[in-house]
């Protein structure tokens, strides 16, 4: 039994109030309990737990990815860009329709597809190289497509396309979403958020 002061009292509570466990009295605990909990909230997450913390980011045409499976160079796919077609021919597994999903889905496919008949404990990676472009029209000053960035922003994406021009009108920007059936164009302000596909337009002002 060890003697804990108080202000170690409140501290033991509250990890074990983090960790969702039922409280017990904290003079029942004995150093090497405390130590094994230290120990477990210090440990590394799991690759399982890394590989299924991915981006919510749906793969569409434009897109280059690699997949890699650590340790097996043969299966490793480097730079792929994905077509109008929307499928990945992939060693062992062979057409994978990727439109759509994200990166933890395609990992999820290629670990189902190797395990048990081709490896024994697969581990799949897949990243994003080059994200699809978004478009950027009007009172730009370079107007075009450029490559998509996470967190992009209305007020990034025109800095990207060479800033404003002097007769733009900040109160009368538009966008169309990748995923709307529709295009309708929807009014935007600064600090709007820019999804890859997306078409912006910003348009004059006459006053």
């Amino acid at each position: 039994m060890i003697n804990i002061s108080l202000r170690q009292r409140h501290r033991c509570k509250k990890i074990w109030l983090t960790c969702s466990l039922v409280l017990l009295p904290v003079c029942g605990f004995s150093q090497n309990s405390l130590d094994s909990l230290g120990s477990a909230l210090r440990a590394p997450p799991s690759f399982e737990s890394r590989s299924s913390a991915v981006s919510s980011y749906q793969l569409s045409a434009g897109d280059v990815i690699s997949i890699r499976v650590f340790g097996e160079d043969d299966f490793t796919k480097e730079k792929i860009r994905l077509n109008d077609a929307g499928t990945v021919s992939f060693p062992a597994i062979g057409e994978i329709k990727v439109l759509g999903k994200t990166i933890g889905d395609l990992e999820a496919i290629i670990t189902a597809g190797l395990k048990g008949r081709i490896l024994v404990n697969p581990r799949v990676s897949v990243q994003i190289e080059e994200y699809r472009p978004f478009y950027v029209n009007g009172m730009v000053d370079k107007p075009g497509g450029y490559p998509f960035q996470p967190g992009l922003t209305i007020r990034k994406a025109a800095s990207l396309a060479g800033g404003f021009k002097e007769r733009a009108s900040l109160s009368k920007i538009f966008i169309i979403r990748e995923n709307d059936a529709s295009q309708t164009p929807q009014k935007v302000d600064l600090n709007s958020i820019v999804g890859p596909g997306d078409i912006v337009t910003v348009e004059e002002s006459f006053f």
